[in-house]
């Protein structure tokens, strides 16, 4: 394989343009619905793929197959030493570079990152109560998150989009007080329903709160209107009536994007993954280092996207879970 790009395709005709790459499985928060208190079993370091091969795989994702965006999760990416240098690298690709964290640190790192060429930020934000935030995340952390979202918006991040999970009986009562948050902040909240990735399995159909009720609950307070068709992107998104921007709903449970996904995932330690949801990975880093050329892992890419299916089939009798955590996969 060389030359030209070629569209990466799945069996369903679906066009590979988004890769997420998890570049560490450590965090500093432990969020109840990612990770256990106790007892996760970190990576070794020397199984976590370093710099030089995350990028030569993003290289060929870039280059080989047209990829247009690539998003650093974890984990907690920003735990991870020397991140600036890695964006940069990244960006030095021509490709949209975008970041997801917890926001803990940002306070300090914003402009840092921003000056490397990271384009996008998404920050993680449960709840507004400082007690519950400490319950959700065991980490009394939430005026560093608060702090970080600021200054997201002040290096020039374009857009910044705060993620919040919504779990019924937990912080289900929130999503007006989140939504007038995004509001007087000028980000875009994005509510994203409930999912079996939960590191205890604790996860139950009951515990998601759907699409519609979370967009029911806004427009009584905050009317607003839907913004036409999301195409590949996973939120479905309504702007505020009297112009106070605009909200997200992912709605992975009650109404799957599947049929538009365009994403594909590596984990911190260079297994890739077709889908959040998949069942078999396929070890990119064993064939990095057992001497594979580009054209070897480019091969391996194709035959591992031709693996793709239609979607994952939550709430179905065949519904299988991932033995991984949220933590473990990559955001």
């Amino acid at each position: 394989m060389g030359g030209e790009a070629v569209d990466l395709v799945d069996p369903f005709g679906r066009v590979i343009r988004d890769l997420r790459i998890s570049i560490t499985d450590r965090c500093n928060f432990r969020c109840t619905y990612c990770m256990p208190s106790e007892g996760m079993q970190w990576l070794p370091r020397s199984e976590v793929l370093t710099f030089e091969e995350i990028e030569r795989l993003a290289r060929i994702f870039v280059q080989r197959f047209g990829v247009e965006g690539i998003r650093l999760t974890g984990g907690e990416p920003t735990v991870r030493a020397h991140l600036p240098a890695l964006i940069s690298r990244l960006a030095d690709l021509g490709v949209d570079v975008a970041m997801t964290t917890n926001g803990a640190t940002l306070r300090n790192t914003a402009d840092e990152y921003r000056a490397a060429g990271l384009r996008r930020i998404n920050i993680s934000l449960d709840t507004l109560d400082r007690a519950r935030f400490a319950e959700m995340t065991r980490r009394d952390e939430l005026d560093n998150v608060l702090a970080g979202i600021d200054a997201a918006v002040a290096a020039g991040f374009d857009p910044v989009k705060v993620n919040a999970v919504i779990e019924r009986g937990v912080n289900d009562h929130e999503i007006v007080d989140l939504a007038a948050f995004g509001r007087d902040r000028g980000v875009e909240v994005r509510f994203i329903e409930f999912m079996p990735l939960d590191a205890t399995g604790h996860w139950m159909n009951d515990k998601v709160v759907g699409q519609d009720e979370i967009v029911a609950a806004i427009d009584a307070v905050f009317p607003v209107e839907q913004v036409p068709a999301r195409g590949a992107a996973p939120a479905d998104r309504w702007r505020y009536l009297d112009g106070g921007g605009t909200v997200g709903v992912i709605p992975s449970v009650t109404k799957p994007f599947c049929g538009d996904c365009d994403r594909v995932r590596l984990t911190a330690e260079g297994a890739f993954r077709t889908c959040l949801f998949a069942t078999e990975e396929f070890d990119l880093r064993a064939a990095m280092r057992s001497g594979a050329s580009d054209d070897d892992l480019a091969a391996r890419i194709v035959a591992a996207v031709g693996t793709k299916w239609a979607g994952h089939r939550i709430n179905q009798v065949d519904f299988i879970r991932p033995s991984k955590s949220m933590s473990q996969i990559g955001g």
